[in-house]
């Protein structure tokens, strides 16, 4: 069951970031919002399934991946429900606005670089799970672990104010597409991984 919740969670993962990916290009707020909230979903799983079939020296690395990627979760689909909610179908005023609006760069903003900096201490921790023993293993460890130092950026960035509602857009875009980019390779090797286990 381990193995096969690892399966299905990393398939679901790669689709909701390709999904994340051509809305943002498409500028479809609501569907990058929607498959932001599987991207958290599924990863939870995938994070479960690490600690679930880790080797019981790693077993306590997979705990605390466990338990960033919960926070994490929970973080984001707070902060996309929102906007699905709230913010899409409410007639805010301009300072609940400022606060709610993702798009402002306010405090759900911040929220939302704070649940994916969770998410990459999260990873870093799931990638000491992983005892590689094939290239693609070695392939999958290195980028979990390497995407951990994305913390750093994503607690400091808000508190020095670099993201502001009025910058160029095409910035925002070209950062949450360089991190797809990053990131769909992961759950493709964790789809591998998951399904060459126990094999």
């Amino acid at each position: 069951m381990n193995r096969k919740i690892g399966i299905y969670g990393s398939a679901v993962n790669s689709i909701s970031v390709i999904c994340f990916a051509l809305s943002m290009l498409a500028g479809f707020d609501f569907g990058s919002y929607l498959s932001s909230m599987f991207i958290a979903l599924s990863f939870v799983l995938m994070v479960c399934s690490y600690a679930g079939l880790a080797d019981n020296t790693v077993k306590a690395a997979g705990y605390v991946s466990v338990a960033f990627a919960s926070i994490y979760a929970t973080i984001i689909l707070l902060v996309y429900f929102a906007q699905l909610t709230t913010v899409r179908l409410g007639e805010l005023t301009c300072q609940v606005s400022e606060l709610l609006d993702f798009q402002r760069c306010g405090l759900m903003f911040n929220y939302d670089l704070l649940g994916y900096g969770l998410m990459s201490l999260a990873t870093f921790f799931a990638g000491l799970t992983i005892m590689a023993r094939t290239k693609a293993d070695k392939w999958l460890k290195c980028l979990l672990m390497i995407h951990g130092v994305f913390f750093i950026s994503c607690l400091v960035v808000p508190m020095l104010g670099v993201f502001r509602a009025d910058n160029p857009a095409w910035i925002g875009v070209a950062v949450l597409e360089f991190w797809c980019l990053y990131f769909c390779p992961v759950g493709i090797l964790s789809f591998v991984h998951f399904s060459g286990c126990g094999k």
